[in-house]
């Protein structure tokens, strides 16, 4: 399957899913529609469809955004620095697609690696574990928990 950025998919954003994803936007805490979502599935990218996330990876932080301990593919993750708002951060961002996605800090769940990808829920795109194959993505159904 072939991932990348098209003007059809800009086009059919919301205006806060271009906010975040195009103009390195960020949600509001515990408003995302993914923050405390827990079904058995994957998470791509708004933009380009590339899958970036994987459900059994994801944890509860508290923090207000949807949380992962890592991605479902490096390659498909780009980690940039951040020194933006008067800090230094290592941004998040799709390999294909370029969107804005959020921020990775050092702070996650020892026994899962201690890693925190802290996601944009206006970044993502949520595909339940029984349409994945449906929908070409049936080559992760093994990192998908159930």
């Amino acid at each position: 399957m072939t991932y990348r950025k098209t003007d059809e998919a800009i086009a059919g954003l919301t205006p806060e899913q271009y906010r975040v994803t195009q103009e390195n936007g960020t949600e509001r805490p515990y408003t995302g529609e993914y923050d405390d979502h827990f079904e058995p599935g994957i998470y791509v990218d708004i933009v380009s469809g590339e899958p970036l996330f994987a459900s059994s990876a994801k944890f509860s932080s508290g923090c207000g955004w949807p949380s992962f301990s890592k991605p479902i593919a490096n390659d498909n993750i780009n980690e940039l620095r951040d020194t933006s708002h008067g800090m230094i951060r290592t941004e998040v961002r799709s390999t294909h697609g370029d969107s804005h996605l959020g921020h990775v800090f050092n702070d996650g769940p020892q026994e899962m690696g201690g890693l925190r990808y802290c996601i944009n829920s206006a970044s993502l795109r949520f595909i339940p574990k029984e349409e994945m194959e449906a929908e070409g993505y049936g080559d992760y159904l093994d990192q998908v928990e159930g």
